[in-house]
């Protein structure tokens, strides 16, 4: 995995391709560029018999620079990248900055790649690859681009815990129009992971990510919850909303949901749909039984007495922050 800094000082992480990707990448290329050479001298053979053997010399000149140069060239700059060989392999050519690259990085790439692949028979950029850190050869170094793979194996989802039932809908009146998209990602990503963290460094980045979040929406979080349950409860609220804005509350066979302090009825099928194109927990059920338990430890909550009853009089539901 390689981070990669844009101008806007968005960190991406792409995987950099490797050399038996871009070698096999590079050889459908050249068997497609080399049929196509092969086809343009015989007809131009066919047609300029009549010339001077310095004028065929010219043209077989021309021809060479054209088809196995230029082609290459043309192909990257309006695929944006992807040439017929990449494409097949599932590469991309980027940018540094990680964006798509312009003509004059892929004449930089075909340039050199002419002495680098066609004259050293890919030696050089052989060497150049297994000896760069992300597998760039001098075409990629000059031209300031990388090689990425596109499609990259997709691994199981990260679980997002959901809030305890009694949280539903307490911070309906929450505006969250000023948390920025990174925010939401972090709390995404830590309420995914917190499982797997220090318990006294997790609880810290919770503490920190629930101040942050309470400072974008005007409204101190409750000091009676902890920072992982009130970052959950948020988190369920802003889903809930971009599922009612997308979808609407449309009557349906699916039981009932809490919106906005009351029951709305959703249909089971979109409500479900919209929680996993979202990517956070699925909605809510009429029954208890819809509530996921899995990642639940069968310890209490901190805030719980021994008995397992909250402060505030309601019942310990098994959300266990890391403390």
């Amino acid at each position: 995995m390689s981070e990669l800094v844009t101008g806007e000082a968005v960190a991406l992480e792409l995987r950099p391709a490797r050399l038996p990707s871009r070698a096999l990448a590079v050889l459908l290329d050249l068997a497609v560029a080399m049929a196509a050479y092969v086809a343009v001298t015989v007809a131009l053979v066919a047609s300029t018999a009549s010339l001077d053997e310095a004028a065929q010399v010219a043209l077989s000149i021309a021809t060479f620079l054209l088809v196995l140069v230029g082609g290459p060239i043309a192909v990257e700059t309006l695929s944006h990248g992807r040439s017929l060989g990449k494409l097949a392999c599932g590469l991309r050519v980027v940018r540094d900055d990680g964006g798509p690259i312009r003509f004059r990085h892929a004449l930089v790439r075909g340039a050199i790649g002419v002495v680098e692949i066609l004259m050293t028979f890919g030696v050089v950029a052989c060497i150049a690859s297994l000896v760069s850190a992300r597998g760039r050869r001098l075409g990629d170094v000059f031209a300031g681009t990388l090689v990425v793979r596109e499609r990259v194996p997709v691994g199981q989802a990260g679980f997002v815990p959901p809030p305890p039932p009694w949280l539903a809908g307490r911070f309906s009146a929450l505006d969250l129009s000023a948390v920025p998209d990174g925010l939401w990602l972090a709390v995404r990503q830590y309420l995914t992971r917190m499982h797997q963290l220090d318990p006294q460094v997790g609880w810290g980045m919770a503490q920190r990510l629930a101040t942050d979040l309470a400072a974008r929406t005007g409204t101190p979080a409750p000091g009676e919850i902890p920072p992982a349950m009130y970052l959950a409860a948020v988190l369920h609220e802003r889903q809930a909303r971009e599922a009612r804005r997308a979808f609407g509350n449309t009557p349906g066979h699916g039981g009932t949901a809490e919106v906005d302090g009351g029951t709305a009825e959703v249909d089971g099928a979109t409500a479900l749909g919209a929680a996993d194109s979202l990517g956070g927990p699925r909605a809510y059920g009429s029954s208890a039984s819809d509530t996921p338990t899995a990642p639940y430890a069968p310890a209490v909550s901190p805030v719980a007495d021994e008995a397992g009853v909250h402060p505030t009089g309601r019942a310990a539901t098994g959300f266990v922050p890391p403390a």
